[in-house]
């Protein structure tokens, strides 16, 4: 990384290292910063004892990250540092080099902020980090602007040196306002640079459940295309009130959240709705009540529910039955296991073929419900808490519950729902936190 400080460098570290992760590259971050915590003074360019000592940790965590990925299990490591300088920058390379040769591909990511409204904010959140939580508001805020005009003195941004010596570079301003990328090889490479031009930052609600109930619910049999039952229509029309009364509910938020800002109320329609579902009939069907003049509803095969392959419409008893062997393997590996059969897929799969819905979600600044399958919901569900891979598919993911995701700058604020079939409606379940399944077939 490369940047002064509270131009979002860790919030962009954070949010790629949770990509590549979902993608199953192993991805850490290794932060200079947490090495030390001090004043002001101690970033002066020209006070060499610090300087030296900079140059120490910056060394010291570099190696670190060099030891994940040339003796460890990792495959990508993020040095998340200012690196301000040219002269910081060559040693990184130089150290690199020395230890790894030319193998190991390096791509340095800037962000820069000229947006004077996002500069002061990033500032601001800054003072809840580590360095500043215990001091005093102004006093911390202060202190951090000494700290950024002390590394503005030596600051050279990417771009003559990097050029020159033809090392891969992104430069991210104003949050993905204006994306400049140079020499871009390889596919994470690519996928980074893909994934970078897709930020926003705009409030928003990301909406997940599953379809109502279906007939092959019932009967247990897994896959196929049935219709819903009634129970399932019943569940349809109570997430299509439930929806209309949250989405007041966030108009209404926000009309109170602009009349304490000095802004000007926005002009316009309320933030428009996206509905989401397969292109399967349970799935379809659970979203048919929405409104299509206040709703932007579209059905894609990207969130179709995984292919059992020759398995589909079986029941998991039979599948024990008739196809011991593959019922034993997918219940020792269920991540890596592909049902056998043609259009027979893996939870694999379900992640590759998610990526672009996953872009999608980081571009987009609309509201979305996304209608989808056990498999779906557990794969996005993942990707927006930061799961560990074997948590992804054994996640408890019921019908009958609603999940809320709302992306914050430090993280995602989440909440559940669980439908009350009585009340017809949807309560919230607090302090919840997802959990295994117990049954691991499932």
């Amino acid at each position: 990384m490369v940047g002064l400080p509270a131009r979002g460098k860790s919030y962009i570290t954070k949010k790629i290292t949770r990509y590549f992760n979902w993608l199953q590259f192993d991805t850490k971050i290794f932060n200079v910063g947490e090495r030390r915590r001090v004043n002001s003074s101690f970033f002066d360019p020209s006070n060499k004892k610090a300087a030296q000592i900079r140059e120490q940790v910056a060394r010291e965590t570099l190696d670190e990250l060099l030891d994940y990925i040339l003796d460890g299990e990792g495959s990508v490591g993020i040095l998340d540092a200012t690196n301000s300088t040219a002269e910081r920058r060559k040693m990184i390379m130089d150290r690199i080099r020395e230890r790894a040769g030319p193998q190991l591909n390096v791509l340095f990511l800037e962000s820069r902020c000229v947006d004077q409204d996002l500069l002061e904010s990033n500032m601001r959140l800054k003072l809840q980090g580590p360095d500043y939580k215990e001091m005093d508001p102004t006093v911390a805020l202060a202190d951090f602007k000494k700290r950024v005009a002390e590394y503005e003195k030596a600051y050279v941004p990417l771009g003559e040196y990097e050029e020159k010596n033809n090392m891969p570079y992104i430069q991210m301003i104003d949050v993905g306002r204006k994306v400049i990328s140079h020499q871009i090889k390889g596919f994470l490479m690519a996928q980074a640079n893909y994934y970078l031009l897709n930020f926003n930052l705009s409030p928003r609600q990301i909406w997940i459940t599953r379809h109502g109930l279906s007939l092959d619910n019932v009967s247990g049999k897994i896959g196929g295309d049935s219709d819903l039952a009634p129970e399932g229509l019943l569940y349809a029309r109570s997430l299509t009130l439930f929806m209309n009364e949250k989405r007041k509910e966030w108009d209404l938020k926000q009309i109170e959240t602009l009349k304490k800002t000095h802004f000007p109320p926005q002009p316009g329609d309320p933030k428009p709705f996206c509905v989401w579902t397969s292109m399967l009939k349970r799935s379809i069907q659970t979203a048919q009540y929405f409104d299509d003049d206040e709703y932007d509803s579209k059905q894609m095969r990207m969130l179709d529910e995984l292919n059992a392959g020759v398995m589909e419409g079986l029941t998991y008893n039979c599948i024990s039955t008739q196809f011991p062997s593959e019922y034993r393997s997918r219940k020792a590996d269920k991540l890596h296991y592909r049902y056998p059969g043609p259009g027979g897929e893996g939870y694999l799969d379900i992640i590759n073929r998610l990526r672009p819905v996953i872009v999608e979600l980081e571009r987009m600044m609309d509201h979305v419900l996304l209608v989808g399958h056990r498999s779906v919901a557990r794969v996005l569900l993942a990707y927006f808490l930061g799961l560990k891979r074997e948590e992804v598919a054994d996640l408890d993911v019921p019908l009958g519950m609603l999940y809320c995701l709302e992306p914050r700058p430090y993280g995602v604020d989440f909440k559940a729902y669980r439908w009350n079939k009585d009340m017809e409606w949807f309560v919230e379940c607090p302090d919840f936190e997802l959990k295994r399944a117990e049954d691991d077939m499932q």
